[in-house]
């Protein structure tokens, strides 16, 4: 059996982001994608290009009424099929504001869930 290094739990979660790539500071590409899961310290997401591992990206990510601002490096991309891939961050930057947004959407979530027994 595989430990479970991870600090944080993650939520599985479909959510629509933009997401930005960028080289030396300037925007390299864009586009959109879905979350897979979301947890305090990173973001599986699917894309429909890949990312270079140690890429630095922004998310702009649709959770419920708010928009979350997040940046951060990927960690791996791993392709799903023909034309999909599944893109691992771990955040690096986010203001206050958006990560109380995110902490209070995977406490309602979580509570959500816990109590229709999913």
């Amino acid at each position: 059996m595989t430990k479970n290094r991870r600090k944080n739990y993650r939520l599985n979660s479909l959510n629509l982001l933009n997401i930005g790539v960028y080289e030396n500071g300037s925007l390299i590409k864009q586009g959109i994608g879905r979350t897979l899961n979301v947890s305090e310290s990173g973001i599986l997401f699917e894309s429909y290009f890949p990312i270079k591992p140690e890429s630095e990206v922004q998310l702009s990510i649709g959770l419920e009424e708010d928009l979350v601002e997040i940046k951060g490096k990927v960690i791996h991309t791993m392709q799903d099929s023909a034309r999909k891939y599944k893109i691992g961050i771990k955040f690096n930057k986010i203001k206050k504001l958006d990560f109380d947004v995110l902490k209070v959407y995977i406490a309602d979530f979580t509570a959500l869930m816990n109590r229709e027994g999913i």
